[in-house]
């Protein structure tokens, strides 16, 4: 179910940027050559409000999806690496570092002899 919706998901951003990528940036979309793009196919104005709806409704579907595969893989992270490290605390059987080996404390000053 997840890979179908990713790879949906896929096909729906590449729609959304071909689309956008058609549009012209002054809003005429369809804008090559003179006003009516594609021949008499529609009229300049009928384009932009086409590829306008096209956008709204691909970038509905496409957030759609995001929020649908976020919420099925909420707690599916498995796999090498993907445990949370703060999460736990550390193992026990870890060995504690070794000691320091023990330094005899220096005589205090009183006893020190003087020369």
């Amino acid at each position: 179910m997840t890979t179908f919706l990713l790879a949906l998901n896929l096909l729906v951003t590449l729609a959304l940027i071909g689309v956008i990528l058609i549009q012209r940036s002054e809003g005429g979309g369809l804008g090559i050559g003179s006003g009516q793009g594609m021949g008499s196919f529609m009229s300049g104005r009928g384009t932009a409000t086409l590829l306008t709806r096209a956008t709204s409704v691909l970038a509905g579907i496409f957030m759609l999806l995001c929020l649908v595969l976020a919420v099925l893989n909420r707690g599916a992270s498995s796999g090498v690496g993907s445990h949370d490290i703060l999460a736990e605390p550390p193992a026990a059987s870890q060995s504690a570092p070794a000691a320091p080996p023990a330094v005899p404390a220096p005589a205090s000053p009183a006893s020190a002899p003087t020369h």
